[in-house]
């Protein structure tokens, strides 16, 4: 075999799954920012250190004065990507939520074996944001009539769900979700669940703003419903 035939063969594109949507990526050389190859994804952790990196997150995001909603969408690089974004918005991170597996990894999330969904914890202060306004967002970024998928991303992982924190974001929810369903908007129906909050784990750091260290603002693969 020539050379030129082998080199052929060693850069065929290498498919990898990352962050909830398939990619024609190499592995370990994500574009950074400025479009250059950045460090390989690191490997997933073990199930202690993923449990201490979880309590580390939840510590990080403080709790005075604010209040909290976790979002499943789709893919959550994208849908953390539009929340980052929103005035009253303080912080967010991406992770697991809904399932029955204590300190999943993403590899087993993806498995769609846990029963956890990829969401968004939203930290927001109510004084300068209302939850509504985050919910016209939550459904404007995705189409919440499919069914364990968006887009291209299929499992129940990528299910449309609300996971509230106490009674007022569940009336609101089921408010909302009740109005556009009366609208005509949609032709099928909203699947969306409302449902309380679990726990949160947190997601590996490679995951966690995962666009805004590349300099994007959405995946651009069609899992946002647009």
């Amino acid at each position: 075999m020539s050379m030129r035939m082998w080199v052929s063969l060693l850069t065929v594109t290498v498919w990898v799954i990352v962050g909830g949507c398939t990619r024609g990526e190499r592995p370990g050389a994500a574009a950074n920012a400025d479009g250059n190859g950045g460090p390989a994804a690191a490997a997933d952790p073990a199930p202690g250190d993923q449990e201490r990196d979880n309590a580390a997150g939840d510590a990080r995001m403080s709790t005075g004065g604010v209040e909290r909603v976790m979002f499943g969408a789709g893919c959550f690089w994208g849908v953390e990507a539009r929340f980052m974004q929103m005035e009253g918005v303080t912080a967010t991170a991406v992770g697991y939520s809904g399932g029955q597996s204590p300190n999943p990894t993403y590899k087993q999330v993806c498995s769609d074996s846990t029963g956890h969904a990829e969401v968004v914890l939203v930290e927001y202060d109510p004084a300068r944001i209302g939850f509504e306004k985050l919910l016209e967002e939550f459904f404007a970024a995705h189409d919440p009539t499919q069914v364990n998928r968006q887009g291209p991303d299929v499992g129940s992982q990528y299910r449309s769900a609300i996971f509230y924190y106490s009674p007022a974001q569940q009336a609101a929810a089921d408010a909302v979700k009740g109005r556009l369903e009366a609208s005509g908007r949609y032709k099928r129906p909203i699947a969306t669940q409302i449902v309380p909050a679990g726990e949160f784990w947190k997601a590996e750091e490679y995951h966690q703003k995962y666009l805004q260290k590349r300099g994007l603002t959405t995946c651009g693969t069609g899992d946002s419903g647009h």
